[in-house]
């Protein structure tokens, strides 16, 4: 499947441009894994994000104020996960100052990992699910958005932060033509029918019982794109930033 990839993202190169070459369409895949994996933690991990931080930060909000059905700890684990998780993106990040190319294979192998224990943890659960193995859960997925979050920041590609759609939306609806940076309508629209298509698919999953599948296609993305930055991040890349290269 990452041979698969690496063909389709070769082919979209062109329309993305030199300066970022790959780096658009393999963030959009990162943006479908961030619906995949909230509608894993919001529909079968009892109403968290692990990926929307503002979404939990509400909720927290909500469950402090008495809103049933919405539990404090999950938030602040989740947030707490999270945070742990740029941390180490961050570092990942600061190892790997001359090539995005090489910092992207990084974090996706290490979110690969992540997911995986996911994977296991779950396929291995009685039903219903424990609070063990919920928690579980919570804090892998969001190390591992934390880390894609951290990552796609110091990446710095427009419009594709890959887990926040609110700015995103704002240019999409309020830049205009002329007014400054050129319009990017077209990855605008596409970063949210990522996120949407990857939210819809999650929840048809999780919805009829299948969150381990769920938790298994995201685990499919994440490798395949490690696979495909690894192969298209090979020597100097000319959208490796010119100032940064060895």
């Amino acid at each position: 499947m990452s041979r698969m990839l690496t063909d389709a993202v070769r082919g979209l190169r062109p329309a993305w441009g030199e300066r970022h070459g790959p780096l658009p369409a393999l963030l959009l895949t990162l943006t479908v894994v961030t619906g995949l994996v909230d509608a894993v933690s919001y529909l079968g991990l009892g109403r968290v994000f692990v990926g929307n931080m503002t979404g939990n930060v509400v909720f927290l909000g909500f469950a402090l104020g008495g809103t049933a059905g919405l539990s404090a700890l999950a938030s602040v684990v989740a947030l707490g996960a999270f945070l742990a998780g740029a941390a180490a993106g961050g570092r990942v990040a600061d190892r790997h100052t001359s090539h995005r190319g090489h910092l992207l294979r990084a974090a996706t192998g290490l979110q690969t990992v992540l997911v995986a224990v996911t994977v296991a943890v779950a396929a291995v659960q009685d039903t219903p699910m424990t609070p063990a193995v919920r928690y579980t859960l919570i804090v892998f997925l969001g190390l591992a958005m934390g880390l894609q979050t951290a990552v796609a920041r110091r990446l710095a590609v427009p419009d594709l932060t890959t887990t926040v759609l609110t700015q995103t939306l704002t240019g999409l609806a309020a830049d205009t033509p002329g007014g400054g940076e050129p319009s990017r309508p077209g990855r605008r629209l596409l970063s949210v029918l990522a996120m949407f298509a990857g939210a819809l698919v999650g929840a048809a999953l999780v919805l009829h019982g299948h969150l381990v599948a769920a938790l298994a296609l995201t685990l499919v993305l994440l490798a395949a794109t490690c696979g495909a930055v690894h192969r298209l991040s090979a020597g100097e890349a000319a959208w490796v930033p010119p100032e940064r290269k060895a």
